[in-house]
């Protein structure tokens, strides 16, 4: 037997506030971060990006045990009271995403053609209007990044879990409530909440894809 559907709407909209407030908070520090690693060169710069490219394989449920540790009542941060709630997730999706976001945007950015950047400086551009360029240049692979990210902490289900706790009404979003009910034997309610998962990730997806398409595509 379904889901009543009214139990469903919760379930989505913590799914988006949660994930929507991960990535957002991970565009705004991985994307700066991501172009300061393609653009500048200092030493140990490799093991900057090996460290970020070695985050992009972080385990989703490994993730989840160190938040775990950090937010318990015995973890350096358990004052914080965050520990199955909401803010936890946030904070463990964060973590999931921000070396995705990072990662692919400096991957972007080295694409580019290396004499872009001698041409907007031999107009007198400034390094952040340097950047400002070169974003828009590569704002294809900026895309890609977000759209990994957010694929990739929309659908976890290891950390969610962790930190989380799959609490009714609380902390239940649709990747742990399709394990739930998989696990209580209710697998017809389990495929119409995988559906749902789905069905939001390509909407959120061809919105995002839409903003990259040219003007004189959309005409």
């Amino acid at each position: 037997m379904i889901q009543d559907p009214q139990g469903v709407w919760p379930v989505v909209r913590l799914t988006l506030i949660v994930s929507g407030a991960a990535l957002a908070i991970s565009a705004a520090i991985g994307i700066p971060i991501g172009t300061w690693l393609g653009l500048a060169r200092f030493r140990g710069r490799a093991w900057v990006r090996a460290v970020i490219y070695t985050g992009m394989g972080l385990p989703p449920v490994v993730v989840g045990l160190a938040v775990y540790l950090l937010l318990s009542r015995k973890g350096p941060l358990g004052d914080l009271g965050w520990l199955f709630t909401p803010a936890a997730m946030v904070v463990a999706q964060i973590i999931i995403a921000f070396p995705i976001v990072a990662g692919l945007t400096s991957a972007a950015l080295e694409a580019l053609d290396p004499e872009l950047s001698a041409q907007v400086r031999s107009v007198g551009a400034n390094a952040r209007q340097e950047a400002l360029v070169l974003l828009r240049q590569a704002r294809g692979g900026l895309l890609a990044a977000l759209l990994a990210a957010f694929g990739g902490i929309i659908s976890e289900v290891g950390a969610a879990m962790l930190v989380g706790g799959n609490i009714e009404g609380r902390t239940r979003v649709l990747s742990t409530a399709v394990v739930l009910e998989t696990r209580r034997g209710n697998f017809a309610t389990a495929m119409a909440l995988g559906g749902t998962l789905l069905f939001l990730a390509f909407v959120i997806n061809a919105a995002l894809l839409r903003l990259n398409v040219s003007p004189r595509l959309r005409r």
